[in-house]
Protein backbone atom coordinates (compact mmCIF):
# COMPACT_ATOMS: atom_id res chain seq x y z
CA UNK A 1 0.00 0.00 0.00
CA UNK A 2 1.56 3.39 -1.34
CA UNK A 3 2.94 6.14 1.77
CA UNK A 4 0.76 8.85 1.72
CA UNK A 5 2.08 12.32 3.52
CA UNK A 6 0.48 13.00 6.52
CA UNK A 7 -3.44 15.02 6.81
CA UNK A 8 -2.83 18.37 6.85
CA UNK A 9 0.30 18.26 4.57
CA UNK A 10 0.56 19.02 1.06
CA UNK A 11 3.15 18.72 -2.03
CA UNK A 12 3.50 21.72 -3.67
CA UNK A 13 3.83 20.41 -7.06
CA UNK A 14 5.47 22.01 -10.28
CA UNK A 15 2.58 23.34 -12.32
CA UNK A 16 2.53 25.79 -8.61
CA UNK A 17 5.47 27.08 -7.91
CA UNK A 18 5.24 29.90 -10.29
CA UNK A 19 2.95 31.14 -7.77
CA UNK A 20 4.91 30.53 -4.72
CA UNK A 21 7.55 32.36 -6.64
CA UNK A 22 5.01 35.35 -7.47
CA UNK A 23 4.53 35.83 -3.98
CA UNK A 24 8.14 35.00 -2.88
CA UNK A 25 9.36 37.58 -5.05
CA UNK A 26 7.06 40.17 -4.17
CA UNK A 27 7.65 39.89 -0.77
CA UNK A 28 11.67 40.54 -1.29
CA UNK A 29 10.96 43.19 -3.67
CA UNK A 30 9.06 45.15 -0.96
CA UNK A 31 10.96 44.59 2.21
CA UNK A 32 13.93 45.92 0.50
CA UNK A 33 12.10 48.89 -0.32
CA UNK A 34 11.21 49.83 3.45
CA UNK A 35 14.27 48.39 4.57
CA UNK A 36 13.84 45.17 6.10
CA UNK A 37 16.14 42.34 6.23
CA UNK A 38 15.95 38.54 5.89
CA UNK A 39 16.14 36.19 8.91
CA UNK A 40 15.73 32.44 9.37
CA UNK A 41 14.94 30.35 12.29
CA UNK A 42 15.09 26.65 12.86
CA UNK A 43 11.36 24.98 12.43
CA UNK A 44 11.56 23.66 15.94
CA UNK A 45 12.81 25.65 19.23
CA UNK A 46 12.53 24.50 23.03
CA UNK A 47 9.22 24.26 23.91
CA UNK A 48 9.06 26.94 26.88
CA UNK A 49 9.91 29.79 24.24
CA UNK A 50 6.63 29.32 22.83
CA UNK A 51 4.84 28.87 26.48
CA UNK A 52 6.49 32.08 27.80
CA UNK A 53 6.33 33.95 24.59
CA UNK A 54 2.96 32.91 23.29
CA UNK A 55 1.20 32.05 26.57
CA UNK A 56 0.15 29.36 28.39
CA UNK A 57 -4.02 29.19 28.38
CA UNK A 58 -4.01 30.22 24.55
CA UNK A 59 -5.18 27.65 22.09
CA UNK A 60 -2.22 27.76 20.16
CA UNK A 61 -0.29 26.42 23.21
CA UNK A 62 -2.91 24.56 24.78
CA UNK A 63 -4.41 22.79 21.74
CA UNK A 64 -2.16 23.29 18.42
CA UNK A 65 1.15 22.68 19.69
CA UNK A 66 3.50 19.56 18.00
CA UNK A 67 5.86 19.37 21.15
CA UNK A 68 8.00 15.72 21.49
CA UNK A 69 10.80 14.75 23.59
CA UNK A 70 14.16 14.43 22.05
CA UNK A 71 16.62 11.65 22.75
CA UNK A 72 18.40 14.39 25.33
CA UNK A 73 15.07 13.98 27.27
CA UNK A 74 14.57 17.84 25.82
CA UNK A 75 10.76 19.39 25.23
CA UNK A 76 11.06 20.52 21.48
CA UNK A 77 8.07 22.28 19.53
CA UNK A 78 7.80 22.91 15.37
CA UNK A 79 7.32 26.35 15.50
CA UNK A 80 3.50 27.69 15.01
CA UNK A 81 4.43 30.76 14.59
CA UNK A 82 7.51 33.00 13.83
CA UNK A 83 7.56 36.04 16.13
CA UNK A 84 8.49 34.40 19.16
CA UNK A 85 11.68 32.70 17.22
CA UNK A 86 12.43 36.13 15.73
CA UNK A 87 12.90 37.35 19.34
CA UNK A 88 15.09 34.78 20.50
CA UNK A 89 17.35 34.81 17.51
CA UNK A 90 17.38 38.69 18.36
CA UNK A 91 18.55 38.63 22.05
CA UNK A 92 20.86 35.22 21.50
CA UNK A 93 22.26 37.08 18.79
CA UNK A 94 22.31 40.04 20.17
CA UNK A 95 21.24 42.20 17.15
CA UNK A 96 19.83 44.59 19.62
CA UNK A 97 23.73 46.43 19.46
CA UNK A 98 23.36 46.69 15.92
CA UNK A 99 21.33 49.91 15.49
CA UNK A 100 18.58 51.54 17.83
CA UNK A 101 15.87 48.92 16.13
CA UNK A 102 16.07 46.23 13.56
CA UNK A 103 13.81 45.71 10.96
CA UNK A 104 13.41 41.56 9.83
CA UNK A 105 11.71 39.73 7.26
CA UNK A 106 10.89 36.07 7.41
CA UNK A 107 9.08 33.24 4.96
CA UNK A 108 9.05 30.08 6.07
CA UNK A 109 6.75 26.84 7.41
CA UNK A 110 4.66 26.91 10.64
CA UNK A 111 2.89 23.89 12.11
CA UNK A 112 -0.51 23.77 14.32
CA UNK A 113 -2.07 20.60 14.63
CA UNK A 114 -5.95 21.87 13.77
CA UNK A 115 -8.75 20.98 11.11
CA UNK A 116 -7.46 21.22 7.98
CA UNK A 117 -9.34 23.34 5.82
CA UNK A 118 -9.04 25.68 2.83
CA UNK A 119 -6.16 27.91 3.06
CA UNK A 120 -5.12 26.38 6.40
CA UNK A 121 -3.14 23.13 6.93
CA UNK A 122 -1.39 21.63 9.35
CA UNK A 123 1.90 22.60 7.95
CA UNK A 124 1.37 26.11 6.67
CA UNK A 125 3.63 29.08 5.06
CA UNK A 126 4.06 32.80 6.49
CA UNK A 127 5.35 35.67 5.21
CA UNK A 128 6.20 37.95 8.07
CA UNK A 129 7.66 41.30 9.64
CA UNK A 130 9.01 42.63 12.92
CA UNK A 131 10.21 45.83 14.08
CA UNK A 132 12.27 45.61 17.18
CA UNK A 133 13.46 48.52 19.46
CA UNK A 134 10.72 51.05 18.35
CA UNK A 135 8.21 52.62 20.51
CA UNK A 136 6.37 54.90 18.27
CA UNK A 137 2.86 54.94 16.62
CA UNK A 138 5.19 55.82 13.57
CA UNK A 139 6.50 51.99 13.57
CA UNK A 140 2.82 50.95 14.07
CA UNK A 141 1.83 52.95 10.87
CA UNK A 142 4.95 51.56 8.65
CA UNK A 143 3.82 47.90 9.95
CA UNK A 144 0.41 48.39 8.55
CA UNK A 145 1.46 49.77 5.63
CA UNK A 146 4.00 47.35 4.76
CA UNK A 147 1.15 44.84 5.36
CA UNK A 148 -1.38 46.68 2.84
CA UNK A 149 1.30 47.31 0.05
CA UNK A 150 2.25 43.84 0.07
CA UNK A 151 -1.14 42.51 -0.80
CA UNK A 152 -2.03 45.65 -3.42
CA UNK A 153 0.49 45.06 -5.24
CA UNK A 154 -0.26 41.62 -5.54
CA UNK A 155 -2.94 42.86 -7.24
CA UNK A 156 -5.69 42.38 -4.27
CA UNK A 157 -9.00 43.85 -3.94
CA UNK A 158 -11.38 43.93 -2.17
CA UNK A 159 -9.78 44.18 0.88
CA UNK A 160 -10.22 45.19 5.02
CA UNK A 161 -7.95 46.94 7.50
CA UNK A 162 -9.31 46.46 10.92
CA UNK A 163 -7.88 47.75 13.50
CA UNK A 164 -7.98 47.96 17.09
CA UNK A 165 -6.16 48.65 20.97
CA UNK A 166 -5.85 45.93 22.86
CA UNK A 167 -4.48 48.16 25.47
CA UNK A 168 -1.29 47.79 27.80
CA UNK A 169 -0.59 46.35 31.03
CA UNK A 170 -1.30 49.06 33.44
CA UNK A 171 -5.14 49.38 31.46
CA UNK A 172 -5.99 46.39 30.21
CA UNK A 173 -6.52 44.60 33.90
CA UNK A 174 -9.34 47.39 34.07
CA UNK A 175 -10.99 45.72 30.95
CA UNK A 176 -10.57 42.45 31.93
CA UNK A 177 -12.61 42.90 34.95
CA UNK A 178 -14.71 44.64 33.06
CA UNK A 179 -15.12 41.82 30.86
CA UNK A 180 -15.13 39.23 33.65
CA UNK A 181 -18.10 41.23 35.45
CA UNK A 182 -20.49 41.26 32.38
CA UNK A 183 -19.62 37.24 31.44
CA UNK A 184 -20.39 36.15 34.73
CA UNK A 185 -24.02 35.47 34.86
CA UNK A 186 -23.52 34.38 31.39
CA UNK A 187 -21.43 31.16 32.07
CA UNK A 188 -23.34 28.52 31.50
CA UNK A 189 -24.49 29.96 27.91
CA UNK A 190 -20.81 29.81 26.91
CA UNK A 191 -19.05 26.84 25.24
CA UNK A 192 -16.54 24.95 27.46
CA UNK A 193 -13.40 26.94 26.27
CA UNK A 194 -14.49 30.37 26.82
CA UNK A 195 -15.37 29.00 30.44
CA UNK A 196 -11.52 28.37 30.86
CA UNK A 197 -10.74 31.45 29.87
CA UNK A 198 -12.94 33.74 31.70
CA UNK A 199 -10.48 32.95 34.12
CA UNK A 200 -7.03 33.36 32.27
CA UNK A 201 -8.03 35.21 29.61
CA UNK A 202 -11.32 37.07 29.15
CA UNK A 203 -10.11 38.69 26.25
CA UNK A 204 -10.39 35.57 24.11
CA UNK A 205 -13.96 35.31 24.96
CA UNK A 206 -14.32 38.25 21.91
CA UNK A 207 -12.24 36.07 19.75
CA UNK A 208 -14.66 32.72 20.39
CA UNK A 209 -16.02 31.33 17.16
CA UNK A 210 -18.60 29.23 18.84
CA UNK A 211 -19.56 32.01 20.58
CA UNK A 212 -19.31 34.93 18.64
CA UNK A 213 -23.19 34.81 16.93
CA UNK A 214 -24.83 35.13 20.44
CA UNK A 215 -26.69 38.03 21.04
CA UNK A 216 -25.20 39.04 24.17
CA UNK A 217 -21.53 39.12 22.28
CA UNK A 218 -23.21 42.41 20.95
CA UNK A 219 -23.29 44.36 24.10
CA UNK A 220 -19.68 43.07 25.81
CA UNK A 221 -18.12 46.13 26.67
CA UNK A 222 -15.40 47.92 24.26
CA UNK A 223 -11.87 48.56 25.72
CA UNK A 224 -11.80 52.09 24.20
CA UNK A 225 -13.92 52.94 27.67
CA UNK A 226 -10.99 51.44 29.77
CA UNK A 227 -8.05 52.73 27.87
CA UNK A 228 -5.29 54.71 30.04
CA UNK A 229 -4.12 57.94 28.09
CA UNK A 230 -0.75 56.73 26.96
CA UNK A 231 -2.96 54.11 24.62
CA UNK A 232 -5.33 56.45 23.99
CA UNK A 233 -2.92 58.71 22.76
CA UNK A 234 -0.53 55.98 20.22
CA UNK A 235 -3.93 54.37 18.59
CA UNK A 236 -5.02 58.50 18.06
CA UNK A 237 -1.71 59.01 16.28
CA UNK A 238 -1.52 55.89 14.55
CA UNK A 239 -4.77 56.29 13.21
CA UNK A 240 -3.55 60.01 12.19
CA UNK A 241 -0.29 58.10 9.99
CA UNK A 242 -2.51 55.72 8.44
CA UNK A 243 -4.96 58.69 7.13
CA UNK A 244 -2.05 60.99 6.31
CA UNK A 245 -0.93 57.85 4.23
CA UNK A 246 -4.35 57.44 2.44
CA UNK A 247 -4.70 53.79 4.17
CA UNK A 248 -8.47 53.24 4.28
CA UNK A 249 -9.17 51.13 7.69
CA UNK A 250 -12.41 50.46 9.83
CA UNK A 251 -12.18 50.45 14.00
CA UNK A 252 -12.90 46.80 15.33
CA UNK A 253 -13.53 47.14 19.28
CA UNK A 254 -13.73 42.82 18.84
CA UNK A 255 -10.47 42.51 17.09
CA UNK A 256 -8.13 41.25 19.55
CA UNK A 257 -5.95 38.51 17.68
CA UNK A 258 -5.20 35.25 19.30
CA UNK A 259 -2.25 35.49 20.58
CA UNK A 260 -1.45 37.20 24.39
CA UNK A 261 1.62 38.99 23.69
CA UNK A 262 0.02 41.73 21.74
CA UNK A 263 -0.21 45.41 23.08
CA UNK A 264 -1.99 48.30 22.42
CA UNK A 265 -2.52 48.33 18.37
CA UNK A 266 -3.56 45.25 16.87
CA UNK A 267 -5.03 44.59 13.11
CA UNK A 268 -6.13 42.62 10.80
CA UNK A 269 -5.98 42.75 6.40
CA UNK A 270 -9.26 40.50 5.51
CA UNK A 271 -10.39 39.49 2.00
CA UNK A 272 -13.91 39.24 2.37
CA UNK A 273 -14.45 36.52 -0.81
CA UNK A 274 -12.47 33.86 1.68
CA UNK A 275 -15.36 33.77 3.67
CA UNK A 276 -15.09 32.34 7.56
CA UNK A 277 -11.60 32.30 7.21
CA UNK A 278 -11.16 35.79 5.53
CA UNK A 279 -7.91 37.23 7.59
CA UNK A 280 -4.99 37.28 5.32
CA UNK A 281 -2.62 39.10 7.50
CA UNK A 282 -2.40 40.14 11.14
CA UNK A 283 -0.40 41.61 13.28
CA UNK A 284 0.12 44.57 16.05
CA UNK A 285 2.76 45.79 18.81
CA UNK A 286 3.83 43.06 21.36
CA UNK A 287 6.03 45.46 23.76
CA UNK A 288 6.06 43.08 26.64
CA UNK A 289 7.36 39.93 24.50
CA UNK A 290 11.09 40.34 24.50
CA UNK A 291 11.46 41.02 28.38
CA UNK A 292 9.08 37.79 28.95
CA UNK A 293 11.17 35.90 26.99
CA UNK A 294 14.32 37.05 28.65
CA UNK A 295 15.84 40.52 27.26
CA UNK A 296 15.43 43.64 28.79
CA UNK A 297 12.26 46.08 28.17
CA UNK A 298 12.00 46.52 24.16
CA UNK A 299 9.62 47.88 21.95
CA UNK A 300 8.33 45.70 18.86
CA UNK A 301 5.89 45.34 16.25
CA UNK A 302 4.78 42.99 13.26
CA UNK A 303 2.67 40.96 11.24
CA UNK A 304 2.31 37.55 9.65
CA UNK A 305 0.37 37.09 6.51
CA UNK A 306 -0.73 33.18 5.64
CA UNK A 307 0.43 32.52 1.97
CA UNK A 308 -2.40 29.67 1.62
CA UNK A 309 -4.64 32.33 1.80
CA UNK A 310 -3.36 34.69 -0.31
CA UNK A 311 -3.03 32.15 -3.05
CA UNK A 312 -6.65 31.08 -3.27
CA UNK A 313 -7.51 35.26 -3.34
CA UNK A 314 -5.05 35.29 -6.13
CA UNK A 315 -6.56 32.75 -7.66
CA UNK A 316 -9.80 33.79 -6.83
CA UNK A 317 -8.74 37.21 -8.96
CA UNK A 318 -7.31 35.60 -11.50
CA UNK A 319 -4.19 37.23 -10.70
CA UNK A 320 -1.68 34.30 -10.65
CA UNK A 321 0.97 35.16 -13.77
CA UNK A 322 1.02 32.93 -16.44
CA UNK A 323 4.09 30.17 -16.64
CA UNK A 324 6.17 30.16 -19.31
CA UNK A 325 6.98 26.62 -20.10
CA UNK A 326 8.47 26.60 -23.36
CA UNK A 327 12.06 25.84 -23.86
CA UNK A 328 14.52 27.94 -26.09
CA UNK A 329 16.14 24.81 -28.03
CA UNK A 330 15.91 20.81 -28.30
CA UNK A 331 18.66 19.08 -29.65
CA UNK A 332 18.04 15.95 -31.29
CA UNK A 333 20.40 13.08 -32.05
CA UNK A 334 20.73 10.48 -34.66
CA UNK A 335 22.69 7.84 -34.09
CA UNK A 336 24.95 6.78 -30.91
CA UNK A 337 27.52 8.80 -32.26
CA UNK A 338 26.38 11.89 -32.44
CA UNK A 339 25.43 12.09 -28.55
CA UNK A 340 28.89 13.22 -26.86
CA UNK A 341 28.68 15.97 -29.48
CA UNK A 342 25.21 16.76 -28.51
CA UNK A 343 25.96 17.00 -25.19
CA UNK A 344 28.78 19.05 -25.92
CA UNK A 345 26.23 21.35 -27.53
CA UNK A 346 23.57 21.29 -25.16
CA UNK A 347 26.16 22.24 -22.31
CA UNK A 348 26.65 25.44 -24.34
CA UNK A 349 23.61 26.69 -25.18
CA UNK A 350 22.69 26.53 -21.55
CA UNK A 351 25.93 28.84 -20.00
CA UNK A 352 24.73 30.90 -23.30
CA UNK A 353 21.59 31.84 -20.96
CA UNK A 354 18.89 29.12 -23.12
CA UNK A 355 16.61 26.51 -21.86
CA UNK A 356 17.51 23.71 -23.47
CA UNK A 357 16.97 20.42 -23.03
CA UNK A 358 17.34 16.71 -25.37
CA UNK A 359 16.37 12.92 -25.46
CA UNK A 360 18.60 11.17 -22.80
CA UNK A 361 17.64 7.46 -24.35
CA UNK A 362 18.60 7.66 -28.31
CA UNK A 363 14.77 7.34 -29.17
CA UNK A 364 13.77 7.42 -33.18
CA UNK A 365 13.76 10.65 -34.44
CA UNK A 366 9.91 10.93 -35.10
CA UNK A 367 9.98 10.30 -31.23
CA UNK A 368 13.06 13.18 -30.58
CA UNK A 369 10.81 15.68 -32.25
CA UNK A 370 7.36 15.12 -30.59
CA UNK A 371 9.44 15.57 -27.33
CA UNK A 372 10.40 18.67 -28.51
CA UNK A 373 6.55 19.98 -29.18
CA UNK A 374 5.77 18.52 -25.87
CA UNK A 375 8.11 20.81 -24.65
CA UNK A 376 7.21 23.68 -26.65
CA UNK A 377 10.51 24.39 -27.91
CA UNK A 378 11.00 27.39 -30.42
CA UNK A 379 13.85 25.29 -32.37
CA UNK A 380 15.51 21.83 -32.88
CA UNK A 381 18.82 21.71 -33.12
CA UNK A 382 19.20 17.94 -35.44
CA UNK A 383 22.40 16.25 -35.57
CA UNK A 384 23.39 13.54 -37.87
CA UNK A 385 26.69 12.15 -39.13
CA UNK A 386 26.30 14.45 -42.26
CA UNK A 387 25.96 17.28 -39.49
CA UNK A 388 28.71 16.38 -37.74
CA UNK A 389 30.89 15.91 -40.62
CA UNK A 390 30.07 19.24 -41.87
CA UNK A 391 30.16 20.51 -38.49
CA UNK A 392 27.07 22.32 -39.16
CA UNK A 393 23.73 21.83 -37.12
CA UNK A 394 20.14 21.35 -39.02
CA UNK A 395 18.00 24.41 -37.14
CA UNK A 396 14.80 23.92 -37.58
CA UNK A 397 12.07 26.68 -36.43
CA UNK A 398 9.56 24.93 -34.67
CA UNK A 399 6.96 27.79 -35.39
CA UNK A 400 8.02 28.27 -39.05
CA UNK A 401 8.48 25.08 -39.95
CA UNK A 402 11.61 26.18 -41.88
CA UNK A 403 14.88 24.90 -41.19
CA UNK A 404 18.66 25.18 -42.47
CA UNK A 405 21.98 24.47 -41.78
CA UNK A 406 24.18 26.76 -39.64
CA UNK A 407 27.47 26.45 -38.32
CA UNK A 408 28.79 25.52 -35.03
CA UNK A 409 30.17 28.15 -34.37
CA UNK A 410 27.44 30.79 -35.15
CA UNK A 411 24.43 28.68 -34.17
CA UNK A 412 24.61 29.94 -30.40
CA UNK A 413 24.84 33.50 -31.61
CA UNK A 414 22.16 32.78 -33.74
CA UNK A 415 19.90 31.58 -31.37
CA UNK A 416 20.25 34.14 -28.80
CA UNK A 417 19.48 36.75 -31.29
CA UNK A 418 16.11 35.08 -31.90
CA UNK A 419 14.86 34.88 -28.62
CA UNK A 420 16.28 37.84 -27.23
CA UNK A 421 18.94 37.42 -24.81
Amino acid sequence: MPIHAPRGTKDILPDAITGWRYIEETIRTLCRRYGFEEIRTPMFEHTELFQRGIGEGTDVVDKEMYTFTDRGERSLTLRPENTASVVRAYLQNKLYGDSSSQKLFYIGSMFRYDRPQAGRQREFHQFGVELLGEASPLADAEIIMLAVDFLSTLGLRDLALHINSVGCPKCRPVYRQALQDYFEDKRSELCDDCNERFERSPLRILDCKIDAGKPFMEDAPNISGCLCDDCRTHFDQVKGFLNAAGIDFAIDPRLVRGLDYYTKTAFEVKYAPLGAQSAVAGGGRYDGLIEEIGGSPTPAVGFAAGLERILIALEKQKLLPNVDKRMDAFVVTLGEETRQPAFRLLAKLRKAGLRASMDYAGRSMKTQMKQANKANARFALILGEDEIKENVVMLKDMEKSEQQKVSFDSVIKKMCVEVGI
